[in-house]
């Protein structure tokens, strides 16, 4: 309620009088004369006084001496004239009212407890008695109760029924009650600030209440606070207890003062400091407000609040005893002190300064600064250090993100550390990138460290941190996910126990999608199985650019590609990371590898230059005229379905607007495939030159790129051109159907369009489907390899398996499938692994206990069971480990073929003598327990003493033992079952292995700085990256670190993610993601055309140059030309080069290291023991030939291990006299086959 007296002081003139203004004197002043004002016509008599002013207790002074302290006084107000004090009624006013209040309370509750306790009995005598009149009468009715009961009732519902309403209206529950209570919070601070300006005044003067406007408001404030005071009283359960709270005391000491002020027209400033007290209020007041939310935050609020009220209440206190003295001392010992001087002497007593140049004079005001440094200093020992410490410990990243217009942002959680952020941070904000408009907000519950701190401020321009928990709905406010481009969820790849990682990626993606279903998400997963709870969420949609990064799935996928290509895992980690150029003067290994590790995959849009054009041509074009490398489009079917095709071969014609795929050193250079016109660049040069010119070309209808495709295929002009007939137009819509990879999805366009012109598109035969398959075998030119659509063309081998009821691939066709097989029946003990013939194998050694952690291992088998391999093709698996663990994986392995385990350790060399290690085609190193250990430098132990284990072993020239001895055994490069094979296609003998340096391994690690313990003979310094040492070149390690540029590269192309799982992972996709989520298990599947296609489709191998139809290019010729050779004659596109470490050396080295180089230049050199990575079509007739060419991954002049598995350009030489079966020649291959 409202502070008590109005006022002191509020008009200019002495106490408010009208007209003129008298002379305004204060009551700390002696006055020996009375001076009024000269415009009153009146004279006052002065009197000398001889001694201080006269108490105005309440002693009986019936005449006031002259020499008495007096009060200012104008003629027009009927005030005192004689000066006297009147601080006793005001002060009377307010102690009435709350004793008086009190007294009626406690009378009241004491005659209600005597007629409680007087009227018991008889209450119980009249509820026996009412009990017996209510009892049922005859008819079953009851009798009617008392008139006056009901009355009484009825008053009493109507008391309840105010009180309810006084409860409403003062309750923060309600919009009403919340408006009241801070208007009544924002009034008590309003009387507060009247009584800091009535501080200036007298403490007691004279005040005309029509001409006071401060009085006039104060008055209306404590009316406000009267009737609040009121409503309150009425909606308290416990009046006595209300009589007493802090709030009620108040107003009694500030409310009726005022009215008393009114009454007398004088003002005293009393006790209205009590209005401070208020402020305690200040932290519920915001609470209502929404304000303060979090438990820091209320009590800092309390804490200051009531230390501030504390400190001016007393300062007030202090303030009138100071100003008016001692009452038994007559006021003359009073001192002038204003009420800020007041508020600076308790601050300097309660903090135990005490400069003494301020000090209290008055006995009541010692007396009170007594008892205040008591709990004074207290208070201020306790709530001080508190309220630091509380500011200190304010979240110094608690703000919100303002959002800059015209610029994205995206927000980045999960496991924030050094490490990721920095590797996050060095990937997407490369400079090779185009310039990123892009602004990162960094969110995580835990304050960066010294060293996270300073690496954010070094990137201050785009990237800001704030704290707080995606879980927490407030924390996603502030950071606007709603209007960020995309959120990126990172994952602790280092963590113990990875499916609750996962638990936690997952629970986050949930929270962002709950507060905003539209937003973008990337998130990191460890285990691959983990990925199918995402789609359960159901806002979850990778189609609108959600994407889950499983870090095992593709790393695992990395390392199986590399048993297939041997340096592959470097090759595909350097395109998507972001690697600077690094320049070396000379000519070491470094060189070459260093020009392609500045490569990386991106994106761009075909020119309409293009269109038209078939995949090859467009591939070579680029290649040679604009220095590009397409590896891939993306294609979009007449149903607008978007495909990303590998190395489609030349049935597929480029449409408008086609996504191509580049290998490029930066993006500036991709953007020639988009510029690029051939009436402005086709004589250029230079591919600098080519830019952006002003040709505008406009876009041809399906009709004339049909036309175009085909004239261009004929060598002829359109209008010579008849091969596009009316019948051919009229069939549009069917050819679209029946080719859905291509608007021309045919390998000789006249050909093909008089087919369809001589017979319904619906019915070609089969005679013309495996004619229209075939090669075209012309006696000028050479043999062509040409995609064919399996839907219409399937060769005898399809037809085979149509026909046939058993189930040799999945229900999606993607990977090889066999009948589930018990664990048993796969175990391999030493001496049968011994006895039976591995060679051209992949053994996969692998660390692991009964409470390891799953890998996850069916992601290291599908790649290698993908079904654009021949069953022939699949090479081996064998796992060595414990069978504890493989147990708990081979419910996820046991649908997969030509699968062994052989129970034991990888470090022991029995074993791996036992599985023929010396003649594996790749050697795995896996570990399940790396994350178990703390120490870093640890964690890769196990994988390192295996391989080097590995690299120390001797062994015999067991090469011609095997084939003296063993009919199933053939060296790798001579199939004897096949009648193809002859010295003129180049296969070469084996090379025997006597020790282990030579054996292909690629070892697993999880500390990078640990490569550095794999090869002892290299010259890497501990602090090298990764990427630049020399195990990580030659193909040799693999750490999941390089995973984490997928982040940052999926966010620019979502594309990107999409063609790396597709080259690694053999061709897993969502669709037989959510399979497996529901079975946990590939489902077999009986053949089928459409299941048969998905066989079509390229792989990674590798091209030996040694022998075979390129061994001229591979002494002293251009890549450039092989590339050329390659892509024309086979469509085979050639991207990368497996060379010795040693090759650029004029002498001979014994060193069978090689090393990766990426996308060479058209000129760069050829020598004849590289191998080439390249991308293969899928062959359907290789299942009955196999010849032709070997893609080996050594040479003879090496003495490296070479590939076991034949990967050969079909020819159609012997076509008539098919080989055996599949099956005999596989019963020929291994000994014991049915065990395996």
């Amino acid at each position: 309620m409202a502070n008590g007296g109005g006022g002191g002081g509020g008009s200019s003139g002495g106490g408010g009088g009208g007209g003129g203004s008298s002379l305004r004197m204060s009551s700390n002043i002696h006055a020996n004369h009375l001076s009024l004002d000269a415009s009153s016509s009146s004279s006052s008599s002065s009197s000398s006084s001889s001694s201080s002013s006269s108490s105005s207790s309440s002693s009986s002074v019936h005449e006031p001496k002259m020499d008495a302290l007096i009060i200012p006084v104008t003629m027009e107000v009927p005030c005192d004239s004689r000066g006297q004090r009147m601080w006793w009624a005001f002060l009377a006013s307010s102690m009435v009212t709350f004793f008086g209040g009190l007294f009626i309370i406690l009378l009241w509750r004491t005659l209600k407890y005597l007629w409680t306790v007087c009227c018991h009995c008889g209450g119980k005598t009249k509820e026996a008695q009412k009990i017996n009149n209510g009892s049922s009468q005859a008819d079953g009715t009851l009798k009617p109760v008392d008139e006056k009961e009901e009355a009484v009732a009825a008053e009493v519902g109507w008391m309840t029924s105010v009180k309810d309403w006084a409860g409403v209206m003062i309750s923060a529950q309600t919009l009403t009650g919340r408006v009241l209570v801070v208007l009544v919070f924002a009034l008590s601070i309003g009387a507060l600030v009247i009584y800091f300006i009535d501080s200036s005044n007298p403490i007691e003067s004279c005040q005309n209440f029509y001409k006071d406007f401060t009085l006039q408001i104060d008055m209306a404030f404590n009316v406000f606070f009267l009737l609040y005071f009121g409503l309150r009283f009425i909606a308290a359960n416990d009046k006595l207890w209300f009589w007493l709270e802090v709030n009620s005391v108040v107003d009694f000491f500030t409310v009726p003062p005022v009215f008393v002020s009114v009454y007398l027209n004088r003002s005293w400033l009393g006790l209205r400091f009590l209005r401070a007290l208020r402020l305690i209020q200040f932290s519920e007041i915001l609470q209502f407000l929404n304000i303060l939310k979090t438990s820091n935050s209320i009590k800092l609020v309390n804490l200051l609040s009531i230390f501030i009220s504390t400190w001016l209440t007393a300062a007030g206190f202090i303030h009138l005893v100071e100003n008016s003295g001692d009452p038994w001392e007559n006021f003359q010992n009073n001192q002038a002190l204003t009420y800020w001087e007041c508020v600076y002497l308790l601050m300097v007593t309660m903090s135990t300064v005490g400069y003494g140049d301020v000090y209290a004079k008055t006995t009541l005001g010692r007396l009170f600064m007594v008892f205040f440094i008591l709990g004074g200093l207290a208070m201020f020992a306790s709530y001080v250090p508190e309220i630091i410490e509380l500011i200190g410990n304010r979240k110094k990243y608690g703000g919100s993100y303002s959002a800059v217009s015209g610029r994205k942002h995206i927000v980045v959680c999960g496991h924030i550390t050094l490490e990721s952020v920095s590797n996050f941070l060095k990937d997407f904000l490369h400079k090779d990138r185009d310039d990123v408009n892009v602004e990162i907000v960094f969110l995580h519950n835990i304050s960066p460290n010294l060293e996270l701190e300073a690496l954010f401020k070094r990137h201050f321009t785009q990237v800001e941190f704030y704290q707080g928990s995606v879980l927490n709905p407030h924390d996603l406010a502030r950071v606007k996910i709603e209007s960020a481009d995309a959120c990126l969820i990172l994952a602790n790849k280092y963590c113990a126990d990875p499916d609750a990682e996962d638990a936690s990626n997952i629970m986050r993606v949930i929270s962002i999608k709950n507060y905003h279903p539209k937003i973008r998400i990337i998130t990191q997963m460890l285990q691959y199985h983990n990925k199918a709870h995402l789609l359960n969420i159901p806002s979850w949609n990778w189609k609108e650019g959600d994407d889950a990064i499983c870090l095992a799935e593709l790393k695992l996928g990395f390392i199986a590609q590399s048993c297939l290509a041997q340096g592959l895992s470097t090759m595909l980690a350097n395109l998507f990371s972001m690697r600077s150029f690094i320049k070396i003067e000379e000519d070491t290994w470094q060189k070459y590898y260093l020009e392609g590790v500045s490569n990386e995959m991106y994106t761009e849009y075909l020119s309409s230059a293009f269109v038209g054009l078939s995949f090859p041509t467009v591939c070579e074009l680029c290649f040679v005229k604009l220095k590009l490398l397409m590896i891939a489009i993306e294609y979009k079917s007449a149903n607008r379905e978007s495909r990303i095709l590998i190395n489609p071969g030349n049935h597929l014609k480029i449409q408008e607007g086609t996504l191509g795929f580049f290998i490029a050193s930066d993006a500036k250079e991709v953007k020639r495939a988009f510029f690029y016109c051939k009436a402005c660049h086709d004589d250029i040069t230079d591919p600098k030159r080519i830019k952006k010119c002003g040709c505008k070309r406009p876009k041809m209808s399906i009709y004339k790129r049909m036309r175009r495709a085909c004239c261009f295929d004929c060598g002829r002009s359109e209008r010579d051109c008849s091969c596009m007939s009316g019948r051919v137009r009229g069939n549009m819509d069917t050819l679209e159907r029946t080719f859905p990879l291509s608007s021309v999805s045919v390998n000789d366009c006249s050909t093909s369009f008089r087919a369809f012109e001589d017979e319904p598109p619906s019915t070609l035969s089969p005679k013309k489907k495996q004619r229209n398959g075939g090669m075209r075998n012309s006696p000028s030119s050479s043999p062509k390899l040409m995609r064919h659509d399996p839907l219409l063309i399937p060769g005898n081998d399809q037809i085979d398996n149509m026909d046939s009821n058993v189930k040799k691939y999945d229900s999606t066709g993607m990977f090889h499938w066999c009948a589930p097989k018990e664990i048993e029946k796969v175990i391999l003990t030493r001496s049968e692994a011994a006895m039976t013939v591995l060679s051209g194998h992949v053994v996969v050694c692998i660390f692991g206990d009964v409470s390891s952690a799953l890998i996850g291992l069916r992601n290291l088998v599908m790649p290698l069971r993908a079904s654009n391999f021949h069953y022939h093709e699949l090479k081996h698996i064998v796992f060595v480990g414990s069978i504890e663990y493989l147990k708990r994986e081979w419910e996820t392995l046991h649908n997969f073929p030509k699968v062994s385990i052989l129970p034991g350790t990888p470090l022991s060399r029995a074993d791996l003598r036992a599985v023929n290690i010396n003649l594996c085609d790749m050697c795995v190193i896996l570990s399940a327990n790396q994350n178990n250990i703390d120490d870093t430098s640890l964690q890769d132990k196990e994988c390192i003493l295996a391989s080097l284990n590995i690299k120390s072993m001797q062994f015999d020239d067991s090469i011609g033992v095997l084939q003296a001895n063993s009919q199933g055994f053939t060296p790798p490069g001579m199939d004897r079952s096949s009648p193809d094979n002859s010295p003129v296609h180049g296969m070469l003998r084996q090379p025997s292995i006597t020790t282990g340096v030579n054996i292909p391994i690629i070892t697993e690690l999880v500390n990078d700085t640990n490569v550095q313990f794999l090869d002892q003979d290299d010259d890497d310094d501990p602090d090298t990256e990764l990427y630049l040492t020399q195990p990580f070149a030659c193909g040799t390690a693999f750490a999941v670190s390089v995973l984490d540029s997928l982040m940052s590269a999926t966010y620019f192309n979502d594309n990107i993610l999409t063609l790396i799982r597709t080259l690694v992972t053999g061709g897993a996709t969502p669709e037989l993601e959510a399979l497996i989520a529901e079975e946990n298990a590939l489902r077999g599947g009986y053949s089928t055309p459409q299941t048969l296609a998905n066989r079509d489709r390229c792989r990674v191998a590798q091209l030996a140059l040694l022998d075979g139809p390129f061994a001229d290019l591979g002494d002293g010729g251009c890549y450039g030309d092989l590339f050329c050779k390659a892509l024309k004659t086979y469509n085979m596109l050639c991207f990368g080069i497996y060379r010795l470490r040693d090759a650029h050396l004029s002498t001979p080295s014994q060193c069978t290291k090689r090393y990766v180089i990426t996308n060479p230049p058209y000129e760069f050199e050829l020598v004849p023991t590289d191998l080439i990575f390249c991308l293969m079509q899928f062959d359907h007739n290789a299942g009955q030939s196999r010849a032709s060419l070997s893609h080996s991954s050594h040479s003879s002049q090496s003495s490296s291990k070479k590939s076991s598995s034949v990967h050969s350009i079909p020819s159609t030489a012997n076509r008539p006299n098919r080989p055996k079966s599949r099956e005999s020649r596989d019963k020929q291959k291994y000994v014991q086959e049915e065990r395996l």
